[in-house]
């Protein structure tokens, strides 16, 4: 498999900017927490869970992009048929799964809090997570599609 080494270098870019994104959301994230806290001081009991999806969120992606990272220097390296890709692959559909699970505690506790407040109803948020769990999902369907012809070549 001739792969440009351009294309897998430009890739490798995204994927640390991505995780620069990461990481900036993740020092910011406390400040941001308390400072809404202190805005609304009868929904702060809210603030513990949502730091701990958030933060769950961040290290499975943080460890889905590493992988990610990790496949496409195997690609480089002409090793894109390996135990080693196929391993990475299923660690991030692992990461997938994760992340779906973590918004989906978020879309509750969202509903949650809409109810214990009588507030609004949580629509907006919760069409957001609806499509990030769309968006995850069809990464998950793309890693299960790519460990296919893996499994098939190693045999």
């Amino acid at each position: 498999m001739n792969v440009k080494r351009g294309s897998t270098t430009f890739l490798k870019v995204i994927i640390f900017l991505f995780g620069i994104a990461v990481l900036a959301l993740c020092i910011w994230l406390p400040e941001i927490a308390v400072r809404d806290a202190r805005v609304h001081p009868d929904t702060a009991y809210f603030l513990i869970p949502f730091l701990v999806c958030a933060y769950g969120f961040c290290i499975a992606f943080s460890v889905a992009l590493y992988h990610a990272y990790k496949l496409l220097t195997y690609i480089e390296k002409n090793n894109a048929f390996s135990e080693l890709s196929l391993k990475s692959l299923k660690i991030i559909k692992k990461c997938a799964f994760t992340v779906i699970f973590l918004i989906l505690l978020g879309i509750v506790s969202l509903r949650v809090l809409a109810q214990v407040t009588d507030s609004d109803d949580a629509a907006g948020p919760t069409s957001l997570c609806l499509m990030g769990i769309l968006a995850t999902s069809i990464l998950a369907a793309i890693v299960n599609a790519l460990q296919k012809p893996l499994k098939n070549a190693q045999i």
